[in-house]
């Protein structure tokens, strides 16, 4: 019989998970089954049923919430029985977008920790014995058969309390280098799915699923008709090359500034068309510019269908989160990323780094940025057609259309034990 202990390693402020006296074998699994039921028994939670009942946490943003709700909706196709809630912070960004999809929402208080003054995080510190508790709460009344944890401060002590009433824990982790709330959590999980190969997260690789970052439906199914859009605009006559330009739904005023500079290197023999999303701060100075430079614009601070933006886009110009990078791989467009520079762990540059290495993508750091490189970047692909369709390949070869059905096939062999 295997036995598993907990180790501190004080110089590395860590814990973790040794098995000892032999590997894995079939009756370790049943051994810990045979835990897992008796921490779940006195808890007074029922015994795991099928369709499962679902818990997601994680949250705060839309790269860890869009990919929840993604996977949600699989799981709901898979079986319309399923019950799916959601627990985070419930900011308003949040309430918003799960009640638009008609998901239930239970809310903790907690905060982040990392980047915040002394103060702040002792106030963040003291409140997490409450969420724990109000986890506790929460997963007794919702009766789970697994917890899914989106990475974020909030799935710390929803997943945490999971871990101690016996139920089932998968983490999803959409970055290259993950956040630490999931690297201290992936040492109590019994599934981790990654987005990027190469990401290192634990010292047990039996865990490790890349399976990619799922992606919203609508995203996917405008993927279908993006071969017949492109051949029909090809044959166009005089076709205008597209370029979208996305901020993300606040807009970057470091993007939106690049550009403006970028136009008047643009305006001899301009064959570009622009879609510029800017955010409200910026709406009416960069409309401004386009008529300025005389050079077609359509600009919104926020467009609500980014199914049809990615439809018309030849060129992107846009942020490395990890939502914007499964979608962009997913359906295969070439892109220009310009990282945010303030992402924890500097996430977005590692993001983009990765499809830059393979062929995918071109980067331009923040601390680079410049009008005229900006415009010579782009002249170069508009001059470059057989690099654009070497990057959409590429790109594809990246992206993970069926991340979704991927993780609930292996949620569910996790849950029967296979």
């Amino acid at each position: 019989m295997n036995y598993g202990f907990f180790f501190c390693d004080a110089k590395k402020d860590n814990f973790f998970v040794q098995h000892v006296d032999g590997k894995n074998t079939g009756l370790e699994k049943k051994r810990k089954k045979f835990i897992l039921r008796f921490l779940r028994s006195i808890f007074g939670l029922k015994e795991e049923l099928f369709p499962p009942s679902v818990l997601i946490t994680g949250g705060g943003t839309g790269g860890h919430l869009f990919p929840g709700i993604a996977i949600a909706e699989s799981l709901i196709e898979k079986d319309k029985n399923t019950r799916i809630l959601f627990v985070n912070t419930g900011n308003a960004f949040e309430k918003a977008i799960l009640s638009e999809k008609r998901f239930s929402l239970e809310a903790i208080d907690v905060e982040g920790i990392k980047g915040r003054g002394v103060m702040a995080k002792l106030k963040s510190l003291f409140k997490i014995p409450k969420a724990f508790m109000a986890s506790i709460a929460i997963l007794k009344k919702f009766q789970p058969g697994i917890v899914i944890g989106m990475g974020s401060y909030s799935s710390g002590p929803v997943v945490l309390a999971a871990w101690v009433m016996g139920i089932r824990i998968v983490l999803h982790e959409q970055n290259f280098w993950p956040g630490i709330t999931n690297r201290l959590l992936s040492r109590i999980a019994d599934r981790i799915y990654v987005s990027f190969p190469g990401t290192k997260m634990i010292s047990n690789p039996e865990k490790l699923r890349i399976f990619g970052n799922p992606v919203r439906k609508e995203i996917l199914e405008s993927a279908g008709s993006l071969g017949e859009h492109e051949n029909q605009l090809n044959q166009t006559s005089g076709k205008k090359m597209t370029i979208v330009v996305l901020g993300g739904s606040q807009g970057a005023h470091s993007i939106n500034m690049a550009v403006m500079e970028a136009l008047p290197y643009l305006t001899s023999g301009s064959n570009y068309r622009f879609i510029h999303q800017t955010g409200v701060a910026d709406e009416a100075t960069v409309t401004e510019a386009y008529k300025r430079w005389e050079i077609p614009g359509v600009v919104k601070s926020f467009f609500n269908d980014m199914a049809t933006l990615y439809s018309q886009a030849d060129l992107l110009i846009c942020r490395a989160g990890a939502t914007t990078v499964a979608e962009v791989t997913s359906i295969g467009k070439s892109v220009i990323f310009i990282p945010y520079p303030f992402a924890a762990d500097n996430h977005q540059v590692l993001n983009a780094k990765a499809l830059v290495d393979g062929g995918a993508a071109e980067m331009i750091t923040e601390d680079a940025l410049s009008g005229k490189k900006l415009a010579e970047r782009i002249k170069a692909l508009a001059d470059d057609p057989e690099r654009m369709d070497e990057m959409k390949r590429n790109s594809k070869k990246f992206g993970h259309p069926d991340a979704a059905e991927e993780i609930i096939k292996d949620i569910y062999n996790l849950i029967k034990g296979v």
